[in-house]
């Protein structure tokens, strides 16, 4: 099969994430007067992760993730603080971070030489996604740019792909594969849309969720070997 439409996943495929958020947090941390700042960040990463969780599940609402998740933080150690302030400043300074993986321009250089028509679709918050992908230099290799927050729906929910195959002209699910690092969100929503899906897995992890992959990949050129291939 051949697929004309790829979705990328952007944190953690794409977008470093990881580097983003320990810089936006320093900077957070700092401006709030924390004074042992890894030990606050120890107790954030986890607890902000277990709460992304929880959104995937329904638990909890984006609105309650994000307003909640830094009073719930200090609240940890013993002080009181306005949560939503607080979301307000760690986003600004988040979305002007634009870390990315080593060989993520020259993979989607490559992808486009090819003809494929690239979208990214991503869970996350709006003004946040953007402002990355502003940053990193990425946005302008995909053709639209599909986020959760605007959707008002989210990975691994069907009715955000639908969302997206109705916004992709000549849009087909057999066309299409959804590429990500996520098998919660990422494989799990395409397997729950009808779409293919590549697991990109650069760390080797072991699949122990219900999510099954058409595909698995540990680095970028793996994965332009796959589509090769296929």
């Amino acid at each position: 099969m051949t697929y004309k439409f790829l979705l990328f996943d952007l944190d953690h495929t794409l977008l470093d994430f990881d580097a983003a958020e320990d810089v936006a947090l320093t900077q957070l941390l700092k401006e709030e007067g924390v004074a042992d700042i890894q030990e606050y960040k120890d107790y954030y990463i986890p607890m902000n992760k277990a709460l992304w969780k929880d959104l995937e599940l329904k638990k909890i609402t984006k609105q309650e993730l994000v307003n909640t998740r830094f009073s719930r933080l200090f609240e940890h150690f013993g002080i009181e603080k306005d949560g939503i302030h607080l979301a307000e400043r760690y986003q600004f300074y988040l979305a002007q971070q634009g870390q990315i993986f080593s060989g993520a321009i020259e993979l989607l250089d490559n992808l486009i030489d090819r003809g494929y028509e690239l979208y990214a679709a991503t869970n996350g918050i709006t003004s946040i996604q953007t402002g990355r992908l502003t940053q990193s230099g990425l946005a302008s290799y995909f053709n639209q740019v599909f986020i959760s927050e605007q959707l008002q729906t989210q990975k691994p929910d069907a009715l955000f792909y639908e969302i997206i195959g109705q916004q992709i002209p000549g849009f087909c699910k057999e066309n299409t594969v959804m590429i990500g690092d996520s098998l919660t969100a990422d494989i799990q929503g395409g397997n729950n849309a009808g779409i293919d899906t590549i697991w990109y897995n650069p760390h080797y992890l072991e699949n122990k969720t219900q999510a099954k992959p058409i595909y698995e990949v540990h680095s970028y050129q793996e994965l332009l070997d796959c589509l090769d291939s296929i």
